[in-house]
C-alpha cells in the first residue's frame, strides 16, 4: 500500500505506559492555517486535481434550510463521474479499502458511484482556535489511553501516533448536544429487512462545552426505545471518560419487565449490541467508540481513498425501507462516494486481551477526523466485516459528521444499518446548549423508561 509519509520520526508507538507524548513544536504547529487547515488537513489539492484545495468548507446553512433537522442536499443536481465495479476495480485498487474490494468481488450488484469531491468540512471558530492551541499543549499519557492539555478542540491536529489520531476520531465534532429519532435495521442474506430498534437519542459532548473546561467525560448517550413492540420502554445510558486508563465507561440499562435500572458494564467492547439485533458489537458504533485499552494503535500513514461523503440524499431524501435496504448491501443508487485523503490507523489486539476482532484498520477523513471506513478481521486474521460511516455536512452547526453507519458481515452476507433518521419526525436537531446534569443519571433513565 503506497502511503504519503507525514509521520514524525519515532512517533509510531508508545513504549511506556504513563509516559507523555504529543505536543508538537511551535514551528510545526505554525503550519496550521498555512499549508495545513486549522484542524490539520492538507490545504492543497492533489496534483491530479481530483481532490480540490480546501477553501473553508460550508459554514452557513443554505437559504432553503428550514431548521427542522432535515438538511437539503447541496449537490442534488450532480451526476456520478464514473462507477467502480468488480470489472474495473483493478484500476482503482490503491484507493479502495480491503473491505470494499471484498464487497465488490462478492456481490455482483455492488458498485461505487463516484462524484466530484467537495471539501465541505467546517467548524465553529472556538473549535478551531482550541485545536491550534492544543497542538503545542496536548499530551497523551498512560499508553495513549488519556491526555491532558486540550479542551474544546481536536487535541492532536498533527498526530504523532495511532492513539493521538484515534482520539481525534473519538472527539470528532458534532455540536455540543444532539437529538434524533432514529431506526436501526438488519438485512439478512435473502434481502429481508428487519427494524431492530427505533428510539429517541440524546447525545452530549461535555469536552466541547466552553462552560466545562474541567470536564471529565467526552461523550454521553441516552436512548429511549419506542419500537419495535418487543423493545418499547427499554432505555440505555452510556458515559465515556476522557481518562480511560483510570476510569471505565459508565453504563446503565432499563428493562420494563424488571421495572428497574441496573448497571450494565457489558455494554462495551465486543459485547453484541441488542440495539442492532446482535449483529455488531457495542464498539462497532460509528466504526469505533469507547476505550482503546485492548488495542495497539499504529499510525500507518496517509493516502487517497474513496469514502462515503456528503450523504444528504441517502440520509434525508431516500425512502429507507423501500429503496435503500437491498439484499447484501445498501442500494448503490443512494450512496455518494468521493475521493478524499485519509489517515490510516491499524489496531492490533494486545497480547493477553480478548476481542471478537484480532485486527482493525481505520481510515480517518482528514477534513473531519471521523473514521469513514474500517476493515475488521477475525481471530484467524481473515477479513470478517467491513464498516462504513456515511459522512454528511451540517452547515448550520457547522460540522461534518457520520450520521449513520453500516457493518457488513462478509461471512453471513448480512448487514446492519444504524441511526437512519425517521421520516415525519424531527430529523437531527442541535439544541446548542447543555442539558441539565440530572438528565445524565440512572434515576433519570428509570423515570423515562416506564411504559
Amino acid at each position: 500500500m503506497s502511503m504519503r509519509t507525514t509521520l514524525l520520526a519515532g512517533g509510531l508507538t508508545l513504549a511506556l505506559a504513563g509516559a507523555a507524548f504529543g505536543a508538537v513544536s511551535a514551528d510545526k504547529a505554525a503550519q496550521l492555517g498555512k499549508n495545513l487547515t486549522l484542524i490539520g488537513a492538507e490545504k492543497a489539492g492533489n496534483k491530479e486535481g481530483t481532490i480540490p484545495e480546501y477553501t473553508g468548507g460550508i459554514s452557513k446553512a443554505p437559504a432553503n434550510y428550514t431548521k427542522k433537522g432535515w438538511r437539503p442536499d447541496p449537490f442534488e443536481a450532480e451526476k456520478p463521474l464514473f462507477s467502480i465495479t468488480a470489472k474495473n476495480m483493478a484500476q482503482y485498487n490503491d484507493k479502495l479499502s480491503e473491505g470494499l474490494k471484498a464487497m465488490l468481488k462478492k456481490y455482483p450488484t455492488y458498485r461505487l458511484d463516484v462524484y466530484k469531491t467537495h471539501r465541505t468540512g467546517a467548524f465553529p471558530k472556538y473549535v478551531t482556535d482550541n485545536t491550534v492551541k492544543a497542538a503545542t499543549t496536548a499530551k497523551t499519557a498512560n499508553g495513549g489511553l488519556s491526555f491532558t492539555g486540550a479542551h474544546g478542540g481536536f487535541p492532536f491536529p498533527i498526530p504523532n501516533d495511532g492513539y493521538e489520531a484515534m482520539w481525534n476520531h473519538l472527539l470528532h465534532y458534532n455540536g455540543l448536544t444532539y437529538e434524533e429519532r432514529y431506526r436501526a435495521y438488519t438485512v439478512d442474506a435473502g434481502g429481508r429487512a428487519t427494524m431492530q430498534s427505533e428510539g429517541n437519542v440524546t447525545q452530549e459532548y461535555p469536552y466541547f462545552d466552553p462552560a466545562k473546561p474541567d470536564a471529565k467525560d467526552f461523550y454521553a448517550l441516552k436512548i429511549y426505545l419506542v419500537g419495535p413492540a418487543r423493545k418499547v420502554g427499554e432505555s440505555v445510558l452510556i458515559i465515556d471518560p476522557l481518562d480511560s486508563y483510570n476510569q471505565k465507561r459508565k453504563a446503565w440499562q432499563y428493562l420494563p419487565g424488571q421495572r428497574r435500572t441496573k448497571l450494565a458494564p457489558d455494554l462495551a467492547f465486543d459485547t453484541p449490541s441488542n440495539i442492532y439485533g446482535g449483529q455488531c458489537t457495542w464498539d462497532d458504533m460509528f466504526l469505533f467508540i469507547g476505550s482503546m485499552e485492548r488495542w495497539n494503535m499504529k499510525l500507518v500513514g496517509k493516502k487517497e481513498m474513496y469514502i462515503p461523503y456528503n450523504e444528504a440524499k441517502m440520509l434525508f431524501w431516500t425512502n429507507h425501507e423501500k429503496d435503500l435496504l437491498k439484499a447484501h448491501h445498501p442500494n448503490p443508487d443512494d450512496v455518494r462516494w468521493e475521493l478524499h485523503r485519509v489517515w490510516v490507523v491499524e489496531a492490533t489486539l494486545k497480547p493477553g486481551k480478548r476481542h471478537l476482532y484480532s485486527k482493525q484498520t481505520f481510515y480517518l477523513d482528514e477534513d473531519s477526523w471521523a473514521a469513514a471506513l474500517a476493515d475488521k478481521y477475525d481471530g484467524r486474521g481473515q477479513l470478517y466485516r467491513a464498516g462504513l460511516n456515511y459522512l454528511n455536512t451540517h452547515s448550520d452547526v457547522p460540522c461534518v459528521f457520520p450520521d449513520a453507519f453500516s457493518i457488513q458481515d462478509l461471512v453471513t452476507d448480512s448487514y446492519v444499518v444504524n441511526a437512519l433518521p425517521v421520516p415525519n419526525q424531527k430529523g437531527i436537531l442541535y439544541p446548542g446548549h447543555a442539558f441539565p446534569a440530572k438528565d445524565w443519571t440512572a434515576d433519570s433513565l428509570a423515570a423515562g423508561g416506564i411504559r
